[in-house]
């Protein structure tokens, strides 16, 4: 074989190789084009199933909870109003928890504050709020928050219900990078077998709720009377 005819069988080899490479990198392409489009197409569906519920659940909003708040206006009893306001307020968690942001420990429990004192003050109760100036500030995912809240709310239900308070304390403080809230009433309390137990009341699922954010919560008499909740938990 002449060298002409190595040369040309080594350019056509090598073109080969090129095409073959040329085509393989064009299937890939493909490939991943048609794995992108598919996300698209999936991504595309799942955004309009969210707007979906969202819708679904705005309509739930506005006709079942406008109905709830009038029936707290017809109701003569304050505790029985406090309680369709719970429920109204747990309608409202459900709700927003679609769409509800993160936000920082501050943010959350100046909105506890807020709603506890609307809450007390509606009921003919006050609100003793007690935190500490070096409370820290880090950031909350929606299930901490919306933990964070129930527990908070359940305990100011139980002191309002259970308990006749007639002035509520929520105090907040951190040691060594854990969070320590705890509520207190001026009821008349509970007996040693209840606060040994703990059962009922909705304590249930504010343990289920403090085992979420890692934490723990328990009942103790308080200082000056009444029942003192303890939610501890550590932050990140």
């Amino acid at each position: 074989m002449s060298w002409l005819a190595l040369i040309i069988t080594a350019a056509l080899a090598l073109v080969a190789a090129l095409l073959w490479r040329r085509q393989r990198r064009l299937q890939d392409e493909l490939v991943r084009l048609r794995g992108a489009l598919a996300t698209d197409v999936a991504s595309e569906r799942l955004k309009a199933a969210a707007e979906e519920r969202r819708r679904l659940l705005a309509d739930l909003h506005d006709d079942i909870g406008a109905k709830l708040l009038n029936l707290v206006h017809a109701l003569e009893r304050p505790e029985q109003a406090d309680l369709v306001r719970s429920v109204v307020q747990d309608f409202r968690d459900v709700v927003s928890r679609t769409n509800q942001d993160a936000c920082t420990l501050l943010q959350a429990l100046g909105q506890i504050r807020e709603e506890t004192e609307a809450r007390l003050e509606a009921a003919g109760s006050r609100l003793d709020w007690q935190q500490a100036p070096d409370t820290p500030d880090p950031d909350l995912d929606e299930a901490q928050v919306l933990h964070l809240f129930r527990i908070a709310r359940e305990a100011v239900t139980n002191a309002l219900r259970h308990g006749q308070a007639t002035r509520i304390r929520m105090r907040v403080r951190a040691i060594a990078r854990t969070l320590v809230f705890d509520v207190t009433d001026d009821g008349p309390g509970l007996a040693a077998a209840e606060l040994t137990q703990a059962s009922g009341r909705g304590t249930a699922g504010m343990r289920h709720r403090a085992e979420a954010l890692h934490g723990s919560i328990d009942w103790a008499p308080g200082t000056t009377g009444g029942t003192k909740v303890i939610l501890q938990f550590p932050l990140h």
